[in-house]
């Protein structure tokens, strides 16, 4: 019997036109099964495209190389991964992995095939499920989002240029969502508002405003170590919408039209830096209230793409494709390395945000998987992605290494250990052959 303290664990703060889910509390139940079985487990893909640096050893420019010197546990990193230092006893880095199906592909092809390992054939280009979709199927009823699918340009693109990374089981590729406001009022709307309600949200400046009541009437009720959860949560959620406006803004503002070659963003050089924290933090908000446990994030795509400007945003010339372009260059590595360095702070922030956050004997990133990589090693090379996989310490997964694959090995064995890892038994996905050694 549930005592009068005690919560659901679906318990929300509702308002005109909110429904704001609450993150686990000490006063919640679990369900069903063990206190073990009622934690939730978590899959987020993250893609960014055109391949990154891959100099010699002997290279001057080595150290703004993405992939580590040395292998297994004796490694280092370089300049571009630094950020994820502290968080290494959670990351694997992973080199040598690829979809053989998709080796003799246009290397602009790829970002459609980087979550199915499906080769898209000319004429039918025909695509196959993705993994997180694929996961979706089996345990995405348990949440009131089955899937989130995010990029930065939105909707589906042309074939080939896909601006998402979700198919269904029939191939069929999953419009993704890009507007930060719509994203949040996606999570956190009520699918039963009426149209004054849903115009209340829309204008209100912040959702935290909607549920003030019954966020006092609940908190009378919370224990001291709750009252700081909510406390901590509700600061996280005002400081969420302040970045998502903030992100918005800039999202209207239409790109300068310049040459491509020395694209520079003279509207606001700190609107790329919002927008991909914002939706960071959106996907850390979605899983901090179960609303759902499966997540992709394109960061852009290789057809044309408001994320070829980004690099503009800390000060580098060019565009993003020419950035990847001039890699082998002189000076070329430590160009591209600085802006890889850029979005593995962006990450390592939001891996951070998910280590410091307890749940359960644990913290949410024990049992979240967050893959991260290219479908290119160097510009159109789809060979030797550039991959990590964070997370999952107490899902059974070992980090602090960097495993080094031969060709024989596809990237869709990763795909098997994560899903394995998540409590689905299944032995294959794609063109898999078993699991990938090292991680357990």
């Amino acid at each position: 019997m549930k005592k009068s303290w005690q919560l659901d664990r679906r318990s929300v703060l509702k308002g005109a036109g909110v429904a704001l889910a609450l993150p686990l509390l000490e006063g919640m139940t679990c369900g069903a099964g063990s206190k073990a079985d009622g934690q939730p487990k978590r899959i987020c893909s993250v893609m960014f495209p055109y391949g990154i640096a891959v100099p010699n050893d002997d290279d001057p420019e080595r150290d703004w190389g993405w992939f580590p010197r040395g292998e297994g546990k004796d490694y280092q990193l370089t300049n571009v991964l630094k950020p994820l230092e502290p968080l290494m006893d959670h990351v694997s880095i992973l080199g040598g992995l690829s979809h053989p199906n998709c080796r003799a592909m246009n290397g602009h092809d790829t970002g459609d095939t980087f979550l199915t390992a499906n080769n898209l054939e000319a004429g039918s280009y025909r695509n196959k499920i993705s993994l997180d979709q694929f996961v979706a199927q089996r345990f995405g009823d348990a949440t009131r989002i089955r899937s989130l699918t995010l990029s930065t340009d939105g909707g589906i693109g042309p074939r080939t240029r896909s601006t998402t990374l979700s198919y269904t089981p029939k191939g069929q590729p999953i419009p993704a969502l890009s507007e930060p406001k719509l994203i949040f009022q996606r999570l956190f709307g009520q699918d039963d508002a009426s149209q004054s309600d849903r115009r209340r949200l829309q204008n209100s400046a912040s959702i935290l405003d909607l549920v003030r009541d019954q966020s006092k009437s609940l908190r009378k009720n919370l224990g001291q170590p709750d009252q700081r959860k909510l406390d901590e949560f509700e600061t996280s959620v005002r400081e969420v919408e302040e970045r998502v406006e903030r992100s918005q803004r800039w999202l209207s503002i239409p790109l300068p039209d310049v040459d491509p070659s020395s694209i520079a963003l003279d509207a606001d050089p700190d609107g790329p830096k919002d927008y991909i924290r914002a939706i960071y933090d959106l996907m850390f908000l979605a899983f901090q209230t179960d609303m759902t446990r499966v997540a992709t994030y394109q960061i852009g795509s290789y057809g044309p793409t408001i994320a070829r400007t980004f690099p503009a945003c800390i000060g580098l010339p060019g565009n993003w494709h020419g950035l990847a372009h001039g890699a082998g260059k002189k000076g070329g590595a430590e160009q591209i390395g600085k802006f890889d360095q850029f979005l593995a702070q962006n990450l390592a922030r939001f891996l951070t945000r998910l280590q410091e956050t307890p749940e359960g004997d644990g913290s949410m990133l024990d049992r979240t998987l967050v893959l991260y990589g290219s479908s290119n090693s160097r510009t159109h090379l789809n060979r030797n992605y550039p991959l990590l996989l964070a997370g999952g310490g107490q899902l059974g997964l070992k980090h602090n290494h960097y495993l080094r694959f031969d060709e024989k090995t596809p990237m869709s064995n990763l795909f098997v250990s994560m899903v394995q890892a998540v409590g689905l038994e299944v032995d294959t996905f794609a063109d898999s052959t078993g699991t990938l050694s090292g991680l357990s």
